[in-house]
């Protein structure tokens, strides 16, 4: 974990729960853009600490230990993140529209940096964690990979 000016920096990470597209569920209300980003154990009690609001995962197995993870909002509303897609065919900043397709994708790594949202409610306080940018890998399948270099084209029937 690297900090600058507060917001934190995550390397490698995995992400949990993807909800790009804020879709309405049982536990997120409707236009929420948001996910979690599993955290190694020193990390998170470091986090949490310092007032985070991590959160822990129970075991699925007997044996198994707690797994650690902070969600983190996706907001457009007064500065949106940069989110920038890697493939064979290089970099896509991906903008609001687009978000949504890490819902469904094949992610092979993911690096961002958080903004710390420092809040207070009565005489609870926090820190709710803010994507400000993220870069994330896709794990292309084999035939992505070999045409990837094909040039995109219009189809006939699509008169624009």
């Amino acid at each position: 974990m690297a900090r600058n000016q507060d917001s934190v920096v995550l390397k490698d990470v995995r992400l949990v729960f993807k909800n790009f597209a804020g879709k309405e569920g049982k536990f997120n209300s409707a236009g929420d853009r948001n996910f979690g980003v599993l955290l190694d154990d020193k990390l998170a009690r470091a986090m949490a600490k310092d007032g985070w609001n991590v959160k822990w995962l129970k075991p699925r197995d007997e044996g198994d230990e707690e797994q650690a993870f902070i969600r983190v909002s996706v907001s457009y509303k007064v500065r949106p993140p940069r989110v920038v897609m890697i493939t064979s065919n290089g970099r896509t900043p991906l903008h609001e529209e687009q978000v949504e397709m890490l819902d469904w994708a094949d992610i092979l790594k993911v690096d961002l940096v958080i903004s710390p949202y420092r809040w207070e409610v009565g005489e609870n306080t926090g820190i709710k964690a803010y994507l400000k940018s993220m870069f994330v890998t896709i794990d292309e399948d084999p035939l992505e990979r070999e045409y990837a270099a094909v040039e995109n084209s219009s189809p006939p029937w699509d008169e624009r």
